[in-house]
Order: C-alpha cells, then structure tokens, then sequence
C-alpha cells in the first residue's frame, strides 16, 4: 500500500550489531487528513519529528544496550522511532514503548518485523491528558531521548514520569542541550527522585560528534544505570 508520506530505510549500529530503521524521508513530510495529529499537538511544523533518527536515540540506544533489564519492566517515552526499544527487545527485556504521535505506534510494528523482532508493546500516551495510560502497570527503568524540546514539556515529563514510575525506578533522559534540562531536573527533584547530570557521551557510535547531556534520576534502591 502507498503511503501519501515519503519514508526510507536507515541502517544503524548499536553494540555492535546493526538495526534497520524505517523513518520519514526527510522532516518536510506531512498528512494528517483527519486532522489527528493536529489534535495530538502536531501541526505541519512538528509533524514530521516523530520519524526523524535523532541523534539523542542513538545515544539511549547505546546505553539501552548496557542496562540490567532482569526483571525490571521497561518503558520508553517519547519512543518516536522507538531505537531504544529495539535494542531492548532484542535483549529480551519486557518492554512498553508510548509517544503521542498516531503513527508512532505503526512505526514501531514495522521496525520490529524490519529486525526479526516480535511486536514491541505500545501506548499512545499524551504527558499532559492521559492519567493512567498503562493501566495501573508501573515500570522500574524509564527511558527518554530528546524529549525537552518544549518549555512546557519539563513540567508534563516530570508528572507523567512520577505517575508510570514503580516505587524503586531508574530513569535515564538523553538531552541534547536543548535548554529545559534544568527546569525539568528541579521538578523531579520536587517528586523525591535523585538526580545525576553528566555530560553524553562526545560522539556517536561511527564517529559523529554529539553534544548532550545523560541525566540519571533514581527513586528507592533502583539498579545503577551503567
């Protein structure tokens, strides 16, 4: 079936082993007929966003690919191509992907069947709307990348975090400077959680600079993060 957007197929490596992406062609891409996306906050200008490689979700990927997942319930906001979830999947971690895009979750079928891998759960989750969009299931290890791209996003991210989080939980945000890091650490202070704030790592698996930060956030006694 043709779709009215434009997408590609992506290739990259995380430990060592490569995974198939498949991403919007370029980020001028846009449909939304139904008015959908628009209603989840997505206009033409940010459309495309969700379908975009970035470099932040390779860096959580990379990390993702370090963690002790035993036992643990994992959850990846903002999962947008959902990098991270693939790396846990292959790992056989029992992973939850959510973002608020309505196509996010389509995406996500694809790529796993693209790497061999069995559908990864997904939940369309808004950070501002949606109270309990896990059905009372809470997660020990928390992933995001690139998600305090908006000022408003640090106060949402916090809140939606406290709620999905287990009473002992680690949370790991890859943040690539974007301006709210601070602002959003306050807040999960705020909620009891401890915060570590250390620069990412300088460069990509490949070579490809990269200038962020990793911010670790624990509550109870939750495994290290690396």
């Amino acid at each position: 079936m043709t779709t009215p957007y434009e997408t590609k197929q992506e290739h990259v490596t995380v430990g060592g082993t490569t995974f198939t992406v498949r991403s919007l062609k370029d980020r001028n891409q846009y449909w939304d007929p139904q008015g959908t996306a628009e209603a989840a906050g997505f206009g033409s200008a940010n459309w495309s966003l969700f379908g975009n490689l970035w470099p932040s979700a390779r860096i959580l990927a990379a990390i993702a690919q370090t963690l002790d997942v035993r036992g643990r319930r994992v959850l990846e906001v903002g999962s947008g191509l959902g990098l991270a979830s693939l790396v846990l999947a292959r790992r056989g971690a029992d992973v939850t992907a959510s973002d608020s895009h309505p196509l996010a979750g389509e995406f996500l079928v694809e790529n796993c069947a693209l790497n061999g891998l069995a559908p990864v759960k997904f939940v369309l989750a808004d950070w501002a709307k949606d109270d309990a969009p896990f059905g009372g299931r809470t997660f020990e290890l928390i992933l995001g990348s690139d998600v305090l791209y908006d000022h408003g996003m640090a106060a949402s991210l916090s809140a939606f975090i406290a709620r999905a989080a287990a009473p002992e939980v680690e949370v790991i945000i890859v943040d690539p400077n974007r301006g709210h890091r601070t602002r959003f650490t306050t807040k999960m202070k705020e909620l009891g959680f401890a915060v570590v704030d250390v620069k990412a790592p300088e460069h990509l698996e490949g070579g490809d600079a990269f200038k962020g930060h990793v911010i670790t956030l624990r509550r109870g006694q939750s495994t290290p993060a690396i």
